[in-house]
Formats: structure tokens, sequence, C-alpha cells
């Protein structure tokens, strides 16, 4: 016996009743994403046509449609003061705030031109019989005031700061490779670190390469002397019957002998998992991660190293953190590179993940089917019409994570630490 009000809906009802017979679903349901396809691309075909008619409606739909990544959503610790920026735990950038502390002194030490002083005078008189209107008739506004200070700043000459919001950095598109400017370091970081950061030319590198105990990885050892110059690998015995030095024994063996940094590789599971990077003779000590080890013979169409010394080109470092990791990397490479072998060592650095490449390069005309060298808005680059510039990756190929900075060298019993990742879980805040 039924119940009243079970039956099938009116045929006018627009209610989903799901289809008893299986192939009769299946072909409703490809027939709705059938529909759905043929509609959207009408509609953009729509939009082409409308869009070749007038040029302008693409140039705002490209625009517009930007998309919403980590890297632009971004935010950064805000700090005004150099006491504050020596901290390694704030996300700050040094340029921006070196550029307002600059933009400050040029405002205070602008020279007030002839006639200025009456002028402020006249609009100070007219300031206050405005002010006074305004209080007796009780309908001050703040566009008035808005439109007062407009006025006075133009009339000063001075430029409102050009520093975005918070809002605005956070929605505002960044480079895909930034340049860093290594002579940005804050004062008190360079006090910190003076054998990083010292203004003389840094001596030519001179690098320790071991592994650690028990260690399996002495081809991957090899490797690393062919990427950083004037380097030696030397193996870390574990003989049972051997005295097993430790990082702190052979830090102090390799400075006696005028070694400038010692790298330690760790080992997982017979895969690189680790670098450990030790400025000599009295440290930091950088602690970092391995992942995606790629050796140059694995690599499609790769080539082979040459002895010459390499360029380097350090990108997107721009918070103390990241300034001092750039100027680690920088003491690994001598300061002379030579041209003619042009070999160039990059690290870039994205979302605190260093990404480590190293390529031969070599300039040669433009193809017939190939596109002109643009820069960063669009439009074909001055003075490099014809040229084209091929890459040979040599390898390897490995991605680094700093993960720890200690104050000087390791210690058995525990190491105080200047720097510690983790610390803070925002996904939208990089410490490089």
């Amino acid at each position: 016996m039924g119940l009243k009000g079970q039956g099938r809906p009116p045929p006018g009802a627009e209610v989903d009743v799901k289809i008893g017979n299986k192939m009769r679903r299946q072909m409703m349901h490809i027939k709705r994403k059938r529909n759905k396809d043929s509609a959207r691309r009408a509609e953009r075909y729509g939009f082409k046509k409308e869009e070749a008619k007038n040029p302008k409606l693409r140039e705002e739909r490209l625009r517009r449609n930007v998309p919403l990544t980590l890297d632009r959503k971004r935010v950064w610790d805000e700090a005004d003061s150099d006491a504050e920026e020596d901290g390694l735990g704030l996300s700050v950038d040094v340029e921006r705030i070196k550029r307002a502390k600059k933009e400050e002194e040029d405002e205070l030490n602008r020279p007030l031109e002839d006639g200025e002083d009456e002028s402020e005078d006249a609009e100070s008189d007219n300031e206050s019989v405005d002010s006074m209107i305004a209080s007796s008739d009780g309908a001050g506004s703040d566009e008035d005031d808005d439109e007062a200070e407009e006025d006075e700043n133009s009339s000063r000459g001075r430029k409102k700061s050009s520093l975005p919001s918070a809002t605005e950095r956070a929605t505002s598109p960044t480079a895909s490779a930034r340049s860093t400017n290594l002579s940005l370091a804050p004062e008190a970081l360079a006090a910190k670190f003076p054998t990083l950061f010292s203004d003389e030319t840094p001596p030519a590198p001179k690098i320790l390469i071991t592994t650690s105990l028990n260690s399996t990885l002495h081809d991957e050892a090899e490797i690393l002397t062919d990427l950083f110059p004037n380097s030696v690998y030397i193996r870390r015995s574990a003989h049972r019957h051997s005295h097993k030095f430790s990082i702190r024994e052979i830090a102090k063996f390799a400075s006696n002998r005028e070694y400038t940094t010692l790298v330690v590789l760790n080992e997982d599971q017979k895969k690189p998992c680790g670098l450990t990077m030790v400025h000599l003779p009295v440290g930091p000590t950088f602690h970092f991660s391995i992942s995606n080890w790629i050796e140059g013979k694995r690599l499609p169409g790769h080539g082979r190293a040459t002895g010459h010394w390499p360029e380097l080109i350090l990108n997107n470092f721009r918070t103390p953190l990241g300034l001092l990791t750039a100027h680690l990397f920088r003491r690994l490479f001598p300061p002379q590179p030579n041209f003619e072998g042009r070999q160039v060592v990059t690290l870039h650095n994205q979302r605190d993940y260093i990404f480590v490449r190293r390529h031969r390069y070599v300039f040669r005309e433009k193809r017939e089917t190939e596109k002109a060298v643009v820069g960063a808005d669009g439009k074909e680059m001055k003075g490099a019409e014809g040229i084209r510039t091929g890459l040979q990756e040599l390898g390897p190929r490995f991605t680094l994570k700093l993960r720890r900075v200690d104050k000087g060298i390791q210690r058995a019993s525990g190491q105080e630490w200047e720097w510690k990742g983790k610390t803070d879980r925002i996904r939208t805040k990089f410490q490089l």
C-alpha cells in the first residue's frame, strides 16, 4: 500500500531524479559535459572575436587574469629600524627599507625654494581661518581635510610614500628572477658576522669536502669537488680501530692548513640528504637539506665541465637571513671568474628552496623560427634584437633548503643556534 505524496513529480518541476538505468545515466552525464564544453567554447570564441576588433579588451583581460600564487600572497614583517633588521627570524625586505630611509633623508635634506616660506605662512593663516569657520559651523568633513593635505604636499613638492600597503604587496606581481644586491646587508648583521661581510675582496676559496661516518657517497663527493672550485675531497675514516674525528676537529685541521670552508655531505639510505657548511675558522655553520639530486651524466643533452672558474648568479635573496646565506655562497666561488670558460652557477631562491644549476652558455644569432628577446614589460629588449643565448646544463642538479644556522662550530654536546627553521608556521611568510 503506497503512501500519499511519494509519487512521481509533475513534468514541469525542476527536481533531480536519479535515473534507474546505469547506461542512461552515463549517457546523460556525457551529454551534460558536452553541452557545458560547447557553451564555454562558444563564449571563448565570442571573446576572441571581440578582442580581435578591440585589442584593449585583451590587454585588460591579461592584466586582470593574473594567477594568485603563494609568491604573490607573500607577507612581510614590519621593521623600521636597523636594530630590528638584524633579526634573522624576521622576514623583511632589506632593499625596501633602505630605499624608504633614503627617501626620508632626501626629503629632510631637500632645500626650500625661494618664496616658499611666505606661501607656507599664508597657507597656515588660511588654514587657521578655515578651521575656525569649520568649527563654528560644525561641518568639517574628512574629504576637505584630505584635499587640504594633498594641496599642502603638492605645494611643498613632497611626494607621497611609494611603499605599497600590505594588501598591495600581497597582490602585486613578483619577478621570477631578481638579482641579489649584496651591498644592502644591515650594519648590525655585518657586525655580528664580520668574516662574511668584510669590505675587502674575499680571497680565493680553498674548500675541504668530506662525508659523514660510514658513508658510501664517494662518487657524489667527487662531483662536489667538480662543482666548487679549488676543492679537495678527503675520505673520513670509519675503521673501528681508527680515531673518528669530529666536525670540530676536522675544522681545526682545515683552518690550520688555510682552508676557507668545510663542506660535509650527509647520507640517508645511500643518497645525499644534507650539506653542512662551516665557514672557517670560527663559523658560522649552515645546515642544509638536499632533495632532487641528479648527476650530470643523467641529464638529457648534458655537457662536460672544464676546469675554468665559473661565474655566480644569486637570485631572490632579500631578507637578512637570505643575504647571510648569499654571502656564504659567495665565499665558495672565486671573485674573479674565467669568462673564457662560459660556465655559470645559478642559485635561485624561490619559496625558501634554493635551486642549484650549472650551465655553459653561448651567444648565437637568432633563427627565423625563434622569438625575439623581450623584457619584463613584454617589449623587445634593445641591443639584443638578433641575439639568442644557448644553454647546456653541466650538472649536478639539486635543491637545498636551509634548516639551521649555528653560532660557531658544532660540539658533541649540542650547539647554540642563531636561526632555526619551522619556527613560523605561516605558509605565505618566507625567510630567505
